[in-house]
Order: C-alpha cells, then sequence, then structure tokens
C-alpha cells in the first residue's frame, strides 16, 4: 500500500485591513487619556478671548489669555489652570458638543461632528509645527492680554 499525501489547499489570504486611526474608530466618550489630550493640535485658538455682542453674537479676539505661552501656543501651567483661572473650561466629551466658542478647526469639535481633521493636524501630519506653518494658529496673531487694551478693538475671523 502507497501512501499518498495530499496537500491540503491553504485558505486564501485574507486581505488585511489597515486598522483606522483612533480618531476614525472612536467616539470622544471612547478615548483614552492619551488619546484625548493628543487631539489637541495646539493651535492656542481656544485660549484668546472671545466677547459676546448684545445680540448674541459670539466674536472671536487675538487677545491671549495671560497663561497663554504665544510662542509655544501652550498654556504655561496647564495641571493647574483651572484654579489660576477660574473661567477656564476643561473640555470633556459631554461638555463639546454645547461649546460654541471652540474654533470650526477644534479636533474635538471636528470629532464630535463626525468629520476628519485637517491635513496639518499633528496627528495626521506627524509634526507638531504644521498647525503653525499652515497658519492655523495663534502663534504670530495674537497678543497678550497686558498689551490689548479695548479688547473690542482685536475682534478677528479666524475663517481666513
Amino acid at each position: 500500500m502507497n501512501l499518498v499525501r495530499r496537500n491540503k489547499p491553504r485558505p486564501a489570504a485574507k486581505a488585511i485591513e489597515p486598522s483606522l486611526p483612533f480618531w476614525k474608530s472612536k467616539k470622544l466618550s471612547q478615548m483614552d487619556a492619551d488619546e484625548w489630550g493628543s487631539l489637541c493640535d495646539g493651535c492656542g485658538k481656544c485660549c484668546l478671548h472671545k466677547i459676546e455682542d448684545e445680540d448674541g453674537t459670539l466674536n472671536f479676539t487675538r487677545v491671549a489669555c495671560p497663561m497663554l505661552r504665544l510662542p509655544e501656543c501652550r498654556c504655561s501651567d496647564y495641571r493647574n489652570r483651572n484654579t489660576k483661572m477660574h473661567d477656564c473650561v476643561t473640555l470633556t466629551a459631554t461638555n463639546v458638543p454645547h461649546i460654541d466658542w471652540l474654533p470650526s478647526t477644534c479636533a474635538y469639535r471636528l470629532i464630535d461632528e463626525g468629520k476628519d481633521l485637517p491635513w496639518w493636524h499633528p496627528l495626521v501630519s506627524g509634526d507638531p509645527e504644521t498647525v503653525h506653518a499652515a497658519g492655523q494658529s495663534a502663534r504670530d496673531r495674537a497678543i497678550p492680554e497686558s498689551k490689548a487694551g479695548n479688547i473690542e478693538r482685536h475682534v478677528v475671523d479666524w475663517s481666513a
């Protein structure tokens, strides 16, 4: 009796789907602390003063919170900011949908609205400087609160 060995056909290789980045596959409420923190693009726009007209229109200014380090567009004491600046808001998955003053380019807002991140976001570009190079940050566009004087003279349109 001869032993015949037959090779079993190999199953077809499954196409490997590249995994989606976390910001495309998770809701804000599902992100861990590192993912949440990495959504901040470092634009500094949320740390600029906003003023509301009598008719309820929200206006953005180029006047920075005293704690914003303008060259870096980062808080000088992020860990203690809420103690030092009582009106500083900590973003959460619960309050992001209700904050009308987040810039239209804010990753937290974009993800909440089901939109993708722009090409210049550091998570997409891999470079924290692209937000500045693309002109999407407060760097070289904002002024310290101490030098502002009348804040109403500093209303800006950040969409440009």
